[in-house]
Order: structure tokens, then sequence, then C-alpha cells
């Protein structure tokens, strides 16, 4: 019977997330907040389930699977790319963000644990939400998208040491200061211990391990989970939550060149996860709690929603950035993060908060998650007006704007599979000038080839948009996949881009001309003469 309860409680949660999950997409709406909304139409206004352990489960593999992703975006090569603004933007926002939320929080009349709780779920930004909503304007790679980015990975750093705190608190029947000075230090002792342990073996030990598997995209997926769960145990051993454990074990695999790759991989059974998470999380709040505090969601959510882009705005001017630019990072920063959430639902598990706390926090979470992704979908209108009105002067941020990065790559030719053909291939195009893009699963076999490269599998679309490729100019397959060369052939033929497919068989050549591929590559011997002949023929290329 407690199996039929918890499928029937997942179904629900499932059936409700795919629901609600469309909607929001037509109409803007972080995935998140329609998740939390489900959870509310599910829980508090219907009674359809309530949440058993078994659900708690599921939605904490969900929590570790996102703290293993937020890690496997932590490479010190992007750290170091970050800059000063960064750290200095980061850090210092989450000591004014964190001061003012104490205070108001205490004035607002909250003992000092939910103050303390309070001021700890306001500080941090989105980083799921804000990447998403990037992604989707294409501006991820702006500058001010680059800032967003490495500002969300200090902060993200921040808040590991903020469930290292949680954890090292303990039962807190115990908070005396000498219980409280023993957890701590065993907490802190044991996160060195695995960070340690996850910094030594991404040297001396990973390299070696992933460039075994490499080629096969399925040990890479399970490999990399077995890593991650097995620092989740080690955590669980060291009194650590697994938040932490799951968090390292993605850190470890960042410093790896296949940590993109990993990414794309483990984010769509993430995203499963966390659906039944925010779900849950909406399934567990109750209305009569967050009544409650009616005026304490008002003020909290402005606070969040208006003081944090202010303190953004304010120390982004001081380190020389233009006043556009700081006014659109300071923009992504208006809204609290997945893990104030989590570190809510921590709180509570562990008695520290009550219900009705959880359940302010999941107001003022919908209220500015769903107001700032409107404020960063419309931010270069929102800076017009605010600009016009003359209300940035305050900041005295330079008027100059600021120089971009290069964008994305446009009017290439994306070249997949590098095996002899395709290096042959990519050497010869980029001798004729043309700006080439290679795509392999095999680092090694990128190494010493001339102009761009990108590591992962052109199964995965996401490794084809990340390659830009609605902006190619051609893609070319060496592969002999029937599978993967049938399925470029379709994507290039619905984005109307032209492409060349290697057609190692006879047999896959009607089935590869059905799907309207505009040149097939008979033999492996053709020259590349003959092939861009025939795409000039084509109007392909020049």
């Amino acid at each position: 019977m407690t199996d039929l309860v918890l499928l029937r409680s997942l179904g629900y949660i499932l059936v409700a997330a795919a629901v609600v999950v469309v909607l929001a997409a037509r109409l803007r709406i972080p995935s998140i907040v329609a998740y939390l909304g489900a959870g509310l139409l599910l829980g508090p206004m219907t009674g359809l389930i309530t949440v058993g352990e078994e659900i708690h489960l599921i939605s904490e593999v969900g929590i570790a699977l996102l703290l293993f992703l937020v890690g496997l975006e932590l490479s010190l090569d992007k750290i170091r790319d970050v800059g000063r603004v960064a750290v200095l933007a980061g850090l210092g926002q989450v000591v004014f963000t964190a001061a003012g939320g104490l205070v108001i929080a205490l004035l607002l009349g909250f003992e000092f644990i939910e103050s303390l709780f309070l001021a700890t779920a306001l500080t941090f930004s989105s980083t799921v939400v804000v990447v998403k909503l990037l992604d989707q304007k294409k501006e991820i790679d702006a500058l001010y998208g680059r800032i967003a980015v490495g500002i969300f990975l200090v902060q993200d750093l921040v808040v590991i040491v903020a469930l290292t705190f949680l954890a090292g608190l303990g039962d807190p029947e115990a908070l005396t200061p000498a219980g409280m000075g023993i957890g701590l230090v065993k907490a802190f002792a044991g996160m060195g211990l695995l960070l340690g342990a996850a910094l030594v073996a991404a040297r001396y030990l990973l390299p070696r391990v992933f460039a075994w598997v490499a080629s096969s995209s399925e040990a890479m997926l399970i490999w990399s989970l077995c890593w991650c769960f097995l620092f989740v145990i080690g955590a669980e051993v060291l009194a650590l939550s697994l938040e932490i454990g799951a968090f390292l074990a993605g850190l470890s695999l960042a410093q790896l060149p296949y940590n993109h790759d990993l990414r794309r991989r483990v984010h769509p059974l993430m995203n499963s996860f966390l659906a039944v998470f925010f779900v849950s999380l909406g399934v567990q709040m109750e209305f009569g709690g967050a009544a409650e505090h009616a005026l304490s969601a008002v003020v909290l959510s402005l606070f969040v929603l208006v003081g944090n882009p202010f303190i953004f705005m304010w120390i982004i001017a001081r380190t020389g950035y233009g006043e556009r630019t700081s006014f659109l990072t300071s923009v992504t920063v208006a809204q609290i993060s997945e893990f104030s959430f989590i570190f809510a639902a921590m709180g509570l598990a562990s008695g520290l908060i009550d219900q009705s706390l959880l359940s302010l926090i999941g107001v003022i979470g919908l209220v500015t998650i769903g107001v700032s992704s409107y404020m960063i979908l419309y931010n270069h209108e929102l800076y017009r007006i605010v600009s016009g009105w003359g209300m940035l002067r305050f900041f005295k941020a330079s008027q100059e704007e600021d120089e971009e990065p290069p964008g994305r790559p446009r009017n290439h030719i994306i070249v997949v599979g590098m095996n002899a053909l395709g290096r042959y291939l990519v050497r010869q195009l980029a001798d004729r000038g043309e700006d080439v893009m290679a795509v392999d699963t095999d680092p090694g076999k990128l190494e010493g080839l001339p102009g761009r490269s990108l590591l992962g599998s052109a199964e995965y679309y996401s490794t084809l948009e990340e390659a830009n490729l609605p902006e190619a100019r051609l893609l070319v397959s060496a592969l002999q996949i029937e599978d993967t060369n049938n399925l470029l052939a379709y994507w290039c033929r619905n984005l109307g881009v032209p492409s060349s497919i290697h057609a190692f068989d006879r047999s896959v050549i009607d089935e590869l001309n059905d799907i309207g591929v505009n040149h097939l590559m008979i033999s492996k011997n053709i020259g590349i003469q003959r092939i861009a002949g025939e795409l000039r023929r084509q109007g392909v290329l020049n």
C-alpha cells in the first residue's frame, strides 16, 4: 500500500510539473515558480497529496544533482577569468544583503535564529533562473552576462560555507557554545578533508579514468554519477550534508576538459529530480503560516527586488564599469536562490525554524523570481527608461560603453567527428580561410587542430546549440554512426542550415536523401576540392 501511495503521489507531481512547465514556457515564467505553484495546487489548495519520506528521498537526490551541476561550473580557470569584479561584487553583496536582511528581520519582530535564516535566504541569487534566462536571450556571453555568472560562482562558494555551518550546528537542543564550537570545527575539518580529496583526485586520478572512458558517452555519465554519490557517501560518513559532498564531486570534475560535456549529460536527469523537489516544497507551504507574515513578505520582497540591485550597482560602478553594464548586471540578482529553499528546508528538518517561516521564504521566492524574470527579459528597455529619468546619476558610473567580449561564432562551418576524414576536412577548410569549429567527444582528437573546437556529443542538441548551429554556414559530419548522421541531417533541414554528411555505406544513402541532406560524401577518399566545388555550386561556399 505504501508503494501505491508513493507511485500515486509521484504521478500527481510529475503530471502537474509537466503541465505547468508547458504553460510557464508560453508565459515566459521560470520553471521554479511554476513548480512551486503546482505544489501549492496539489497540497494546500486541493489536498491531493502529502509529502512522505519517499518523496523527500527523491527530492534530495535532485538537490544533490543540482549541487553537483553547480560544482561542474566551477573550474579554477573560469574563476581566474572572472576577475576582481566578481569577487568584490559577490562577497560585497553577501555582506551587505545579509546585514541588511538581518536588521530588517529583527525589526519585523523575528527571533534571532529566524532572522539569521531569513537573512541567509535573501543573500543568494538564483544561478539556475538567471543562466536559463540569459541563455534564452543569447546574452550569456555578453559582458554583463559573464560578470553575473562569475558573481554566482562566488556566491556558490559562500553557499557551501553556509551549508557547512548549518551542518556543524547539529541538534538544535544542544546549541551550547561548547557544542556549537565542537560541531563547527568537525564540520569544517570534514569539508577540508573532502575538498583536499577532490583536488588531489582532479590532479592525479580523474584525468586517467575519464580519458579511458571518454569514447563511451554512457560510461562517462555513469562514472560521473558514481563519483558524485561516492562523495555524497563520504559527506555522510563525516556528518556533513549530502549537498556538500555532491558539490565537491562536481568541483573536482570541473577541472577536467570534459566538464561541459558532463554538465550537458547530467542536466536532463537533474531537471527531473528538481521538479519533484520544488513541487514537494510547494506542497509543504501553509497559506495560514504565510498569511501571518504578509507584511514581512512585502517588505523583504521589496528589499530583494530593489535593495540587491542597488547594492550591486554601487559596487560594480566602483570597479570602473560603465553605467549600462553595471545596471544590466545588477538587475540579474533581484531574486532569491534555489539554495534559499534548500537552506530553509534543511533548517525545517533540523528543527531550527518552523513551517510558517518556510512558507514565508517560499512566498518571497515566488514574488522575487517571478518579477525579476521579467526585469531580466526586458532589461535593455528597463535601462532606457530608468536612465532617461536620470535615476542612475546617483551611482556616478562611467558613461562610456564597456568593450564587449567576442560573441558566439557566426557564419562558420561545423565539422563533427574527428576521425581521419574529419581532421583532414578541418585542416583543409582552415587553409582555405574558413572559420571552422571541430566537434568530438575525445579531447585528444581535438588537439593540434586549427580554429575552434568543442568537446561534446553531437547526439545532444545542447552541444550543437553551444556550437551555434542555427547561425552556421554549413555542417559537415565525418561520423560513421548512422543514427547520429540522420539526426544531424534532420536538425540541419529544420534550421535551414546546409549539411554535408558522410555516406560511409551505400545502405544509408536513401534515408539521408529522404531527410533532405544537401551533399553526400560517398567515399572516404573524396577530395576536399570536389566537396568544395559541389557546395559552391549549391551556393553554400563562395
